[in-house]
C-alpha cells in the first residue's frame, strides 16, 4: 500500500557522491579532480517497480556477480561499481565500452520510466588552492534540499531526504545545517520536508544505487575530462573516451533535470557547475 501525505504520494530525495572531498595539490596527483554530489527526485509508488527493474539490470547484464542460486530478492546486495564502468568505457577495447554504455543506457531509462528527476552540484578543483571539502558537501545538500522544496511544491507534496550513509560524525553535521536552517527565527526554508535528511546504505535502497551510478559513472568522467584534461599531467582519472558519454548521454541527462526559475527569473536546479579553472558552466558537460 503507498504511503498517502495529505491526500497524495510522497516523494523521496536520494542522495550520493562521486568523487573525494580532498583538495589537489599539484597537477601530478591521483587525487580524484572532481567532486560530485547528486540527487534522485522519486514519488514513493514508483519505487517497487523500479526495484524490479533494477534487479533485472544486475542479472541481465552481471550474472556472475552472486551465485547462480541467490534469491531474487538478495540481488539487491549485489553491488554495480560505478569505478568498474568508467573503467570499461575509457577502456581501448571496443566491448568493454559498449558494456558500460548498456548499462549506463539502462540506468538512464529505468530513472526515466518511473518519472524521476535529477540534480546535481559538481565542483572541479583547483589546482594547489584551497579547496573546503566540509563546507562544499553541506552547502550541496542545502542547495539540492531547496531544489527538492521547490519539486515538492509544485507536485503538491511533502517528502524526505535519504543520503548516502558516510560515518556518523559526518551524517550528523550535515543534518544538523538543515536543522539549523528548518528552525530559525525568520522561517522554514524547507516546510516541504517531513524531517531532516536521514541516512541508509546503498545496499538497501533501490534510489541510492541508482544515483550512485548516474554520479559516478556518468557526471564523474565527463566533468573530469571536459574540466581537467587539460591541466593534469597525471591521467588516472581522466580520458578521452569520457568524451563520449557526454555525446550519447547529454541530451538525456539534460531532459532529467529539475530545474525552476526564481521570481528574478533566475535559473535553480538542475545540474550545476563550479569550475574556477575555465570558467565552464553545466551545458559543457551536455553538448561539445
Amino acid at each position: 500500500m503507498a504511503l498517502v501525505v495529505f491526500g497524495r504520494h510522497m516523494h523521496i530525495c536520494y542522495l550520493d557522491e562521486a568523487g573525494c572531498t580532498g583538495a589537489l595539490p599539484s597537477s601530478n596527483t591521483q587525487i580524484q579532480p572532481v567532486f560530485v554530489i547528486g540527487g534522485l527526485f522519486i514519488e514513493e509508488s514508483q519505487i517497487p517497480s523500479m526495484t524490479q527493474d533494477l534487479l533485472a539490470l544486475k542479472r541481465r547484464f552481471f550474472p556472475n556477480l552472486l551465485p547462480a542460486a541467490t534469491l531474487h530478492h538478495d540481488w539487491m546486495k549485489a553491488e554495480i561499481k560505478g569505478a568498474d564502468l568508467r573503467r570499461k568505457a575509457r577502456s581501448n577495447g571496443r566491448n568493454d565500452r559498449r558494456f558500460s554504455y548498456s548499462v549506463v543506457t539502462e540506468t538512464l531509462d529505468i530513472i526515466q520510466r518511473h518519472d524521476g528527476r535529477i540534480v546535481s552540484r559538481i565542483y572541479a578543483k583547483p589546482i594547489n588552492d584551497l579547496f573546503n571539502g566540509t563546507s562544499v558537501y553541506t552547502y550541496s545538500v542545502q542547495s539540492i534540499c531547496s531544489t527538492f522544496q521547490n519539486y515538492l511544491e509544485e507536485k503538491e507534496s511533502r517528502g524526505i531526504v535519504i543520503a548516502d550513509s558516510r560515518n556518523k560524525g559526518k551524517n550528523a553535521s550535515v543534518s544538523h545545517s538543515i536543522f539549523t536552517q528548518r528552525f530559525r527565527a525568520h522561517g522554514d526554508p524547507y516546510p516541504g520536508l517531513l524531517e531532516v535528511p536521514t541516512f541508509g546504505h546503498s545496499d538497501n535502497h533501490t534510489g541510492l544505487q541508482l544515483i550512485d551510478l548516474v554520479c559516478s559513472s556518468l557526471l564523474f568522467p565527463i566533468a573530469a575530462e571536459v574540466c581537467m584534461s587539460a591541466h593534469l599531467t597525471d591521467r588516472t582519472h581522466l580520458s578521452p573516451h569520457y568524451l563520449e558519454l557526454r555525446r550519447r548521454f547529454g541530451a538525456n541527462l539534460k531532459s532529467l533535470q529539475h530545474r525552476y526559475q526564481d521570481d528574478n527569473g533566475r535559473w535553480h536546479g538542475g545540474v550545476t557547475l563550479s569550475d574556477p579553472i575555465n570558467r565552464f558552466s553545466a551545458t559543457q558537460l551536455f553538448r561539445p
